[in-house]
């Protein structure tokens, strides 16, 4: 019983029943209407007729009394009774006067003591005509009952005229529009309840269709759409939860990113980690054990314990950096920077190695040009920083770096060494994670500078392209959009 009181509580029902209701209710109230108005207006006419079929009635008795002519009132009289449901009485108020031969079919005695009747006989003695409808007991009918003084010689009320017309036929008529009335409430019921059922379910079913799209989302699925296209405020209402579900979806696309990306950052971390740890526990136990006995030899072991330090250190540094970068809600806060300014700091910062190496660094094109754009100075450097170290690590004494700038349009960096060059088969894969060339000069290398260069650049808006060929060198393109075209972003780390 509750389930089915629950089930009569929701919308469908409340809006079937709202509609339904109301057409029962003014159908009713249009029945009722129609009929006090037809009722009214049936009464109102046929009494006006009747008070002046009785007034001339009236004043032909009043002739027939003066003058002794009963032509013209036999004839009223004729018309009169042609009246189904019409009856006449006549009182007389003067008995000096005969009348019983001059009025055939008119009652002379009053056949009843209701009162209503009694009342328009007397007022009608005032010399006024009288009109009344009432239910009339002797006629077992509602009646309309008309009071007519008929005056004889000087004006003189000679008695009174009582006119009556039952009205069973209007009784018959308004029940036969009762019935129709109801008839058609019936047919409007049904047809309004047609439309009532279309229309609830246009409005209930998009609203169902979003409370299981709801349920579904609380489980945790929000590829769903409701598929509803509608421009009404229900349509606002699917837009607004399809929007709510593309966005729940986005946050739970990057929640498994982040998830996986904090995956594997210990995992890289345990994997990249465990070699160099390894190596320090040895060189430590080795020391602890005693076993090298000379001072240099133990001098020799703390040095390497520092460099593998140095290297882990490094490398975690690397790892969360580019973490950080790997992350969608990373941003870069930028401003108005000088790419050649920051080109400048890179070549005095690996200018020391590359003089002890003896290698030179070449700067052409528009390299003593401004050059601004809108981005992160220290991360632009550290991105310069890891192509050069690249550059000096694989380029053979006596070699030429060649540092070119264009600002003409777009700004354009090019960095080329004359190094070993990259293997085609490598060349694409460069850019991964931890990968490392096979070379013996890239053995102690972490494979994550490259990495981070590309998610700098791309942080920047720029894109990033490398050519290679084997023992010839390999250059690096930078493009990134003028300060004109790059627009300031309000970012936040």
């Amino acid at each position: 019983m509750r389930k089915f009181f629950g089930r009569l509580n929701n919308i469908f029902f409340k809006v079937f029943g709202a509609i339904s209701g109301l057409t029962i209710f003014f159908a009713l109230l249009l029945g009722i209407v129609f009929i006090r108005l037809y009722t009214t207006a049936s009464q109102r006419s046929r009494q006006e007729q009747l008070c002046h079929v009785s007034e001339q009635l009236a004043t032909r008795l009043g002739d027939t009394f003066q003058f002794g002519d009963d032509e013209e009132v036999l004839e009223f009289l004729q018309i009169f009774n042609s009246f189904e449901s019409a009856e006449l009485w006549f009182v007389n108020v003067n008995s000096d006067i005969d009348v019983d031969s001059v009025l055939p079919g008119i009652s002379m005695e009053i056949p009843t003591n209701q009162e209503e009747f009694l009342d328009v006989i007397e007022k009608t003695y005032e010399g006024k005509q009288i009109a009344s409808v009432f239910y009339s007991e002797i006629h077992m009918a509602t009646s309309i009952v008309v009071g007519t003084p008929v005056r004889g010689v000087g004006d003189r009320m000679v008695g009174v005229l009582v006119s009556i017309e039952t009205l069973e036929d209007l009784d018959d008529a308004i029940t036969g529009i009762g019935r129709m009335i109801f008839v058609s409430a019936v047919l409007a019921l049904l047809v309004s309840g047609l439309i009532a059922f279309m229309f609830a379910r246009r409005i209930t079913e998009p609203i169902r269709q979003m409370r299981l799209m709801t349920r579904d989302m609380m489980d945790g699925n929000y590829k769903l759409k409701t598929g509803i296209k509608r421009t009404d405020e229900i349509g606002e209402m699917a837009q607004s939860i399809d929007m709510l579900s593309d966005k729940l979806l986005e946050n739970e696309e990057e929640r498994k990113n982040m998830e996986q990306m904090r995956l594997e950052f210990f995992a890289n971390v345990s994997h990249e980690l465990r070699t160099p740890i390894t190596v320090v526990r040895a060189y430590a136990e080795s020391l602890v054990d005693g076993v090298l006995t000379t001072k240099e030899q133990q001098e020799d072991y703390y040095g390497r314990i520092l460099r593998e330090c140095s290297n882990m250190e490094r490398l975690v540094g690397d790892l969360l950096t580019l973490s950080k970068m790997q992350n969608p809600n990373f941003r870069i806060e930028k401003e108005l920077v000088s790419l050649t300014q920051i080109l400048e700091d890179a070549v005095g910062g690996v200018g020391a190695i590359a003089a002890e190496k003896g290698i030179s660094i070449s700067p052409s094109g528009q390299f003593d040009e401004p050059c601004m754009v809108m981005g992160d100075y220290g991360r632009l450097r550290q991105m310069f920083m890891v192509v050069f170290d690249n550059a000096l690590k694989f380029s053979p004494q006596g070699s030429t770096i060649h540092v070119d700038v264009k600002c003409s349009g777009g700004i354009e960096v090019t960095i080329r060494d004359e190094g070993v060059g990259i293997a085609p088969e490598e060349l694409p894969n460069i850019f991964e994670k931890f990968y490392k060339s096979r070379l013996l000069d890239n053995e102690k290398g972490s494979g994550l500078g490259l990495a981070i260069a590309k998610y700098i650049c791309e942080k920047h808006n720029g894109t990033v392209r490398v050519e290679s060929e084997v023992g010839k060198g390999t250059s690096f393109t930078f493009t990134f959009g003028t300060v004109a075209s790059a627009e300031p972003e309000k970012e936040e780390e």
